[in-house]
């Protein structure tokens, strides 16, 4: 026999409304990070992020390694690489370790293009919680880091 789990409707309102309104912040913020992106620098989002996530592996990643990172499959990946090495901005090189795999790395144009697009990201950033008090930024942060260390 399996036992019912009874949720009280307070409550099973607050977590749902409070997950909804997680999502609403953070893709309303992305919404306008997108945009600054493409206006500003003629990028996406994504080749933010695979530059980002290179620029903190200075050895390079392999594409595998990259996915993992990125949450992304292999194939979203591979064309995001691709665009960025038609940029010159990433290289890649043969995996000395696995020959049938590639390393990627960021080029010094690829790393000179992230700095910058990391400043405006981050001050875009700022902008976007600029009316939220740092006081209320350290109790959320406090709180959604309690938060990811339950959901582990």
């Amino acid at each position: 026999m399996v036992a019912e789990t009874k949720i009280s409707k307070p409550s099973a309102q607050l977590d749902l409304r409070m997950w909804v309104r997680l999502l609403e912040c953070a893709k309303m913020i992305e919404k306008q990070l997108r945009r600054n992106f493409l206006e500003q620098f003629d990028t996406t989002l994504p080749r933010f992020d695979v530059l980002a996530t290179l620029d903190r592996a200075p050895q390079g990643l392999n594409m595998g390694g990259l996915s993992r990172a990125l949450l992304v499959s292999n194939g979203n990946v591979t064309s995001i690489v691709r665009q960025l090495q038609e940029q010159g901005l990433v290289l890649s090189r043969p995996d000395p370790a696995d020959r049938r795999s590639a390393i990627v790395v960021l080029t010094p144009r690829g790393r000179e293009q992230f700095t910058a697009l990391a400043a405006a990201h981050h001050s875009w950033v700022r902008e976007a919680l600029d009316s939220f008090t740092e006081d209320k930024q350290e109790a959320l942060l406090s709180l959604l880091t309690e938060l990811k260390t339950h959901l582990r």
